[in-house]
């Protein structure tokens, strides 16, 4: 035992002292919310020049140096939410599926994003679900309990780190939180010096000297298929890096959340559309990380969902052109049709399609004013054409892909579990 305990203690030196000697200004941290390998190799098919020969690179596939597994606390099984593996990745403790910056005894960890504000560094989030959802809380709060809305969005005004705010920038969505009958957590930042913006088009109005609170739906973002004219997650980050940037240097949390949220509705529109959103951020800090070369930005998953499948039904074919014509996502589009007396013309105006014979008669098969099952049958429609294939409405085991450049990058190579990735954070920021 004592031969074992040595080893570790050894490799923890070393780790640390490698770590130290790569030590990084600033750190990134980006979360692709539900995904997993099928959704980046899915991106880059659908991301392809057709014109070209060749099927060209990703900003993913630029910068993949490994894999990680996603499994929770024992007591969760092998199949992780989000929070659990948000806690994972921010706190290096393995917690049961609900938790929020807690172990699996319920008690709050010090997560890496709480170790930087200690150090001095400013800190952020910018997600496009609400800022109080399962990633950026596991990362800014401890809650025993991931649907607890009202309390997290409350301890980012009431709790402190060393004194201050635990965070110094929150860019995202979340009004029905923080704006609320028994309690105007807007009004209270304000209070304490914070500038706060409802439009997303205000971004560039913000002063680069006060913390910034900035709410851009009641619970997440709209889809970016909503938003063609700018792709938000780009420019939530954009935003933050630029009101953090400081001497002492910056942690932010970055999480495309609603990649998730497509895997979930079983919604390959939206799922490569939100996969994009992300790839155009990673595209934009890969250019900001040759001009900051003491910044480093580490990506991965916390998790894969819907069991998604390039291709279905046992023919050798995906087809991702008819996903790349979309005027607005598949729920507006349901939205619109139910309100429309042409709904088939409306469904074909923001398709930028003509609906086949036998996809109006997928849809003659619900009721018009039915917006839910209309959204059912549009997917239904577009699994059909680009032969996608779906096996659960809910997360899978599968490990995930990481992703890092910059400074330090080379640390993340190789497969880890997902508790490995803080505890290397950890060891950049210099904690013992």
């Amino acid at each position: 035992m004592k031969r074992v305990s040595s080893f570790f203690s050894v490799f923890f030196i070393v780790l640390s002292a490698s770590a130290q000697s790569q030590k990084p200004t600033n750190i990134i941290m980006v979360v692709g919310d539900g995904m997993g390998p099928a959704y980046t190799t899915a991106y880059r098919y659908f991301a392809d020049d057709k014109s070209s020969p060749t099927i060209e690179m990703t900003v993913f596939d630029r910068h993949l140096v490994g894999m990680a597994s996603t499994y929770p606390a024992r007591t969760s099984g092998y199949v992780t939410d989000s929070a659990a593996s948000a806690t994972a990745l921010s706190t290096g403790y393995k917690s049961y599926n609900g938790a929020i910056g807690v172990d699996a005894n319920k008690q709050p960890q010090q997560t890496v994003l709480e170790w930087a504000r200690l150090k001095g560094m400013k800190t952020g989030v910018a997600v496009t679900s609400q800022i109080n959802h399962a990633t950026p809380a596991s990362y800014a709060s401890h809650n025993e309990y991931r649907r607890n809305y009202d309390a997290i969005a409350d301890s980012y005004f009431d709790d402190r780190v060393d004194g201050k705010f635990v965070l110094d920038v929150m860019l995202g969505g979340g009004w029905k939180y923080f704006i609320r009958d028994d309690r105007n957590l807007v009004n209270e930042f304000k209070s304490a010096g914070y500038q706060y913006i409802d439009d997303i088009n205000n971004l560039g109005s913000l002063d680069p000297k006060q913390p910034v609170l900035g709410l851009f739906g009641d619970e997440g973002m709209p889809w970016v298929l909503d938003t063609q004219s700018q792709p938000r997650l780009p420019a939530l980050v954009k935003t933050a890096v630029y009101h953090l940037t400081n001497d002492k240097g910056y942690f932010l949390l970055v999480e495309g959340s609603q990649i998730d949220w497509a895997g979930h509705a079983n919604d390959v529109a939206s799922a490569m559309a939100e996969t994009h959103d992300l790839a155009l951020t990673l595209e934009w800090l890969e250019s900001y990380v040759e001009n900051s070369p003491d910044t480093l930005v580490v990506v991965t998953a916390d998790h894969s969902t819907g069991g998604f499948t390039i291709a279905a039904n046992k023919d050798y074919r995906w087809d991702p052109e008819p996903l790349k014509t979309l005027k607005a996502s598949l729920v507006t589009i349901a939205t619109q049709m139910s309100a429309s007396d042409q709904p088939y013309k409306t469904a074909e105006s923001l398709m930028g399609t003509t609906l086949s014979e036998k996809e109006k008669a997928l849809l003659a098969k619900v009721e018009i004013g039915d917006i839910r099952a209309l959204y059912t049958q549009l997917k239904r429609i577009m699994d059909l054409r680009t032969n996608t294939g779906w096996t659960t409405s809910g997360h899978t085991a599968v490990d995930v892909q990481i992703f890092a450049m910059g400074k330090g990058a080379q640390l993340f190579n190789g497969h880890m579990d997902n508790t490995e990735i803080p505890k290397k954070i950890f060891a950049l920021l210099g904690k013992p």
